[in-house]
């Protein structure tokens, strides 16, 4: 395969539910916020209760081997729940938001906004993963933050590899603005979606993107394919596949979405 090809080839990404997805990438094996507890009832410190409406599609034993952990943020159990903080403790490296590597352990190492880390890969050269910005939450920072917490994306590049954008839970289609100006196009975005919302916080809308919201951001960073995660298997989710397959319908890039489910 040429240089060439190789940055643009499609790499498998396993999505097991929630927001949690599995894919290698310049050797390394990633995972996006893990996720296995069973369905239930989970209480957010100082926050609402989360409802989780249907097992994972898998357990962490189907993980393999797992060399990164990329950590949208760790208070919420919807993206990091017990089974997920076991498997973190099996991990080498965590990458999350500043306030999460300071309560994660030394296993974990917390990101500014565009702070960057090159991973050696296993066959030579490095994985380069930025951290990007989010907001969890309609609003500035300053909003929202002291009711959802810090949360990050990232950005990963490498010679001769594709670019992933991984959204986190964000709401900012500004911040993907400033994300595309620097890393447009991108070959594939894995994309938080779902518009999870709840009636006491910001009347009621998305802290994610809705799926409209999650088509234009992918248009925004020119992504070549799509695979939306978190639009399913908890309660505070209102939109599910079906809304995303509408929404890159009407936006003209249906043929962009990957599900993730038959790898």
């Amino acid at each position: 395969m040429s240089s060439s090809a190789a940055a643009t080839a499609q790499f498998p990404v396993r999505v097991f539910g929630g927001p949690t997805a599995l894919f290698e990438y310049g050797g390394l094996r990633f995972v996006t916020d893990p996720t296995f507890d069973a369905p239930g009832d989970y209480q957010v410190p100082n926050g609402p209760v989360l409802t989780k409406t249907a097992p994972s599609e898998g357990v962490p034993a189907d993980l393999g081997r797992v060399d990164v952990v990329l950590l949208s943020h760790d208070e919420h159990a919807d993206n990091l729940d017990d089974s997920g903080r076991a498997l973190l403790a099996d991990v080498p490296l965590t990458l999350t938001t500043p306030d999460g590597g300071q309560r994660l352990g030394e296993k974990a190492k917390g990101l500014a906004d565009w702070e960057a880390v090159e991973l050696e890969r296993p066959g030579g050269g490095t994985v380069t993963v930025t951290a990007v910005p989010a907001i969890h939450g309609p609003a500035s920072r300053e909003e929202v933050e002291p009711f959802a917490g810090q949360v990050v994306g990232f950005v990963l590049t490498g010679d001769d590899l594709p670019t992933v954008y991984v959204s986190g839970d964000n709401a900012s289609l500004e911040l993907v603005r400033e994300i595309a100006e620097r890393f447009a196009p991108v070959d594939t975005a894995i994309m938080f979606a779902g518009a999870p919302s709840f009636s006491v916080l910001f009347d009621g809308k998305p802290v994610v993107f809705d799926s409209a919201q999650a088509a234009e951001a992918s248009r925004i960073v020119e992504a070549r394919r799509v695979v939306p995660v978190h639009y399913d298997s908890w309660a505070h989710i209102t939109e599910g596949r079906r809304h995303l397959e509408n929404a890159f319908a009407e936006a003209g890039m249906a043929d962009r979405l990957d599900w993730g489910r038959d790898h």
